[in-house]
Formats: structure tokens, sequence, C-alpha cells
């Protein structure tokens, strides 16, 4: 199998020409993507390119792996499906223009190869080389003056609710949806159709399009809503017990073993023992990484406030403060902390030989495994501190906190050693006869104050918090959140794939092209500058 290079003409003709003239006043990304796609996919990116395949001498000859990383581009760009894509190459001038097709009535590219393009992409991690090019290609196109910006970088980091791409169903739905995957592995594996083998085994309710129309019960009476669960999960007992009695074999392997896996998870975190006997009912509560999704395994519950909830992921964004650019992103799942996400965001940045100078994030980064790591490499870390909250009584701020003596001193003057991470406990007899009881405690064991793991860092952010030129600093890392709203609008707020690492392959593209833009206005602003 030949691997043949993509190789865009340098010259425009001059039908090209016009063109590019008229995408100069509008849409001008194509017309910036036409001018450095050489420069973006140069022979050594193309090389890195070409190692997402086998060498066997079998098959048809790809399309060049370039041109289709650039068809990705232009797919987030234009906000086009796969099939969209197809159309548009073989449409639109515009398109054509910047693949170097103009004219040709048939798109360079199948929508079978580009689906295989993105598998490929995702598999070998060059969708993040791909936004590693794009800081690249800033330093290549001279878009910012490097000598001017500090050799340690200043990077933010921030978050935002992507709703996930699958169907969010509850406790009833949830099992149903399930059983019927297992029944549709079944009547696959014995090359039957799925309804008759549900009237064979007489579990009409798995059939059924709607469980909750087809139980068709008052859903307001717990007493049917218990009877209704339970005639559910019998006809969901008599299907399992008719896999494990002739389909043993099949059931301990994949597919059939996956399908029944996932009912059993689902089981187990939805249902518990009814108290008052006579089987099973809905748990109370929400179990802890709860799945919500049938068809997608990585949505969760989460929240973005105290009162704002969404279902599926949080996408996670790195951008140097000096440049505006993005150098990493990554995507979690909706009730991953944001502390989880920090050591992989760290990771991406080392991977690039990145250096750091200061770290700017939210509260919900503090907590993270990375920070001290990152404090002893001499990162300083920009960030608010947690808020202190007593009610009416002293909160922390109003003790004296030593770290080199280890001690932490009282309103009241009584001091006692502390230790990171634990609870410092105040002499109760002495709390009992200090004057000001009333306004640090109610309790008549003595005052305890709980001393964060972090808590000298906890220090040193109130201190900057508590000035203006330190709440001025705090306001540095707002460029953070001007990108993130251009990658939410870019991406959009609600997933465009099932799972993790796809939807993390969107969030990529969608950044490198926010990147891309970032670099066209840079290099506009400084031609208008030359001109003046």
């Amino acid at each position: 199998m030949t691997l043949s290079r993509w190789n865009p003409p340098d010259t425009l003709s001059a039908r090209e020409a016009r063109i590019r003239k008229r995408v100069g006043k509008k849409r001008k990304m194509f017309g910036f993507l036409c001018d450095q796609r050489c420069e973006l996919f140069d022979e050594e990116f193309q090389a890195e390119l070409e190692q997402m395949y086998r060498d066997t001498g079998a098959g048809k000859d790809p399309v060049p792996p370039a041109l289709l990383a650039m068809v990705v581009l232009l797919q987030s760009y234009s906000k086009a499906s796969d099939s969209d894509a197809v159309e548009l190459a073989a449409c639109d001038a515009r398109w054509q223009l910047v693949l170097g097709c103009l004219g040709s009535d048939e798109a360079p590219f199948s929508q079978g190869a580009l689906f295989n393009f993105r598998e490929r992409l995702i598999a070998h991690d060059m969708d993040r080389k791909l936004l590693d090019r794009t800081r690249e290609l800033a330093k290549r196109t001279g878009a910012f003056d490097y000598k001017q910006l500090p050799k340690k970088l200043d990077v933010a980091i921030d978050s935002s609710p992507l709703i996930g791409a699958g169907r969010v169903e509850d406790a009833f739905n949830l099992l149903a949806h399930a059983a019927w995957k297992v029944v549709l592995c079944v009547a696959e594996l014995r090359d039957r159709p799925a309804e008759l083998l549900v009237d064979e085994l007489g579990i009409p309710l798995l059939a059924e399009s709607s469980i909750k129309k087809a139980l068709d019960i008052d859903w307001s009476d717990p007493v049917a809503k218990n009877a209704a669960l339970n005639l559910l999960l019998g006809q969901i007992e008599t299907l399992e017990q008719w896999v494990k009695t002739n389909l043993s074999s099949e059931a301990s392997k994949p597919p059939l073993q996956d399908q029944l896996g996932l009912l059993e998870r689902l089981r187990e975190q939805d249902l518990e023992p009814d108290p008052k006997g006579g089987g099973q009912r809905i748990e109370r509560g929400v179990a802890k990484d709860r799945r919500v999704s049938v068809e997608d395994p990585d949505m969760r519950h989460g929240r973005k406030t105290k009162t704002k909830t969404f279902n599926g992921y949080k996408r996670h964004i790195a951008v140097d403060l000096g440049t505006k650019l993005i150098l990493a992103v990554t995507v979690a799942s909706a009730n991953e902390p944001e502390k989880d996400s920090l050591p992989t965001l760290v990771d991406r940045l080392d991977q690039q030989g990145l250096e750091l100078g200061r770290m700017y994030f939210d509260r919900g980064y503090i907590e993270s495994s990375d920070v001290p790591e990152l404090i002893a490499d001499g990162v300083e870390i920009i960030c608010k501190p947690w808020r202190q909250s007593n009610g009416d009584k002293f909160n922390k701020t109003d003790f004296k906190l030593d770290f080199a003596k280890q001690t932490v001193t009282c309103p009241g003057e009584q001091t006692q050693p502390m230790i990171l991470g634990e609870i410092a406990r105040f002499d109760a007899d002495v709390c009992n006869a200090c004057a000001l009881k009333s306004k640090c405690t109610t309790s008549d064991r003595g005052r305890g104050l709980r001393v964060a793991a972090n808590e000298p860092l906890q220090a040193k952010l109130r201190v900057l918090q508590g000035s203006a030129e330190g709440r001025a600093r705090l306001r540095e890392r707002v460029p953070v959140e001007h990108s993130l709203a251009h990658v939410s609008q870019r991406q959009g707020n609600r997933a465009r794939y099932l799972g993790k690492r796809k939807n993390e392959y969107d969030l990529t593209r969608a950044a490198a092209l926010v990147n891309l833009q970032v670099i066209q206005r840079e290099l506009e602003s400084s031609e208008v500058a030359i001109a003046a």
C-alpha cells in the first residue's frame, strides 16, 4: 500500500485567486487555511500522519491523511456532519479552494474514508498532535513576538459542561433498555427475530417501545409503582435464566457477556431490597457514579452550581495567557471533580516541553495532588481561596496560624499545636472560661479548627485576595473564560459523539480551530500595524 502525500499547489490559479479574494472579506478562515495549509501540513507532519497506516501492500491506496486532517478542521468550522462534508467538498467552492480540488465534480474522499481516518486519528492520539501543530504554526508565522513573552508560561485552566448525546433514562427505562439489548444480542446469536424470542419466553414488556406506557399505572401510587417494578424484574430474571440455561458458553464472552454485565450493574446501582418484603424497590437517593445512559457508558450526573445540574461531561482547557492559545484539553465525566483532570492537563503540557511560571485556576482544581508538586517545581499558583464561613462565630481567618512553629492561636490567645490535614482542638476548660466564647463556639468541649492539608497555600491565597493588587492578579485569568466561550461556540454545548474519547477529539479539533482564528487575527493586526 502506497501512501500519497497531499501536495496542494503553492500558486493559485486565476479562479482560485478570485475565490480567495472573496473569502478574504467574509468567512476568512477559508482563506487562512488556504494560505497556511502547506505550513500546517508540512512534510514532517505528513510523515507522522502516515505512521497511522500499516504498510501491508493490500487494499486500495488511502486518501492522503493530511487532506483528511484538513477536512476535520473544515468540518468543525462549517459544523458539518460526515455526509455533509462529502457534499461540501464536491459542491462548495470554498471547501474545494482549501482542499486544492477546485472544479472537481467529485469529493476527493468518501464518507467511509473520513470515518476510518477519524478512528485512526483517535487511536493514535494524533488529534492532540494537530492541536500542538497550531502552536507550532504560531511560531512559524511570527504571529507573536516570542522574544517579548516570558520563557516560563502563565497558564490558566477552566472547565464548562458538555451535555451528553446519549439518552438519559430513569431506573425503569434503563433496566428495560439494557434488557432489550440482551434480547437483541441473543436474537442475533440464535439468528431469530427478537420479537419472536420475547413471545416464546413470555417477556412482552421487554419488547415495548415505552415501558412506562406498557405498565400503564398511576405513577404517583408507590404501591403500584413497586408492583410494576417487580413485574419488570420478573421478566428480566426469566430472560437471564433462559440465557444461563441455553447460552452458558456465549454468556461468558463478548458481546453477550458485556450486555449481561451492564444489566447487572444497573440493577445494583438503582435497586435495593424492599424492607417491607416482597422483592426490590428503587434505591433511595442517587448511587455514587450512577450510570445514566445505556448507549453512552461515560455520561454521568453533574453540577455546574448547587442548583444547576446537567448530564454528560466536563471539558477542560489550558490556555497560555501570553498568546491566548489553547495548549491542552481533556474531557471528563460530569461527576469527576476538577482536581482529577488537572494531572492530565499538566502531563500534556509537560509532553510538549513547556515550562510553567504561573497557573491560574478555580478552587475546584486546588485540591489536586499535582498542586504541591507544581509548587515544589517553582510554579506560582494563582487562585481564589476557599470561602471561610462559620455563621456569626469566628472563622479560620480570625485565628493565627504559624506554619513555622506549627501552632494555631485563637482570638482569645489560646495556642495549640496543629497538624496539616487534621483538626486542632482547643482546651475545653480554657474555652468555657473565655470571655469570647459566645463569639467562637456553642460547644462545651472546646473549639475545634480544621486545618487543611494545603493550609499554607490557602493562607497565601487569602492574603492575595485581600489586596487590590492581588485581586487584579486574580483577574488575569479572564482570557481563559473567553477561550472557553469560543470553544463552546465552535463545539456547541451538546456532545456530538458517545464516549469521553470521541468527545475529547471533538473538543481538540474545536480548540485547534480557535487557535487558528487567534493566529489569523494576530497576523491581520500585524499587517494593519505595518501598513499604518
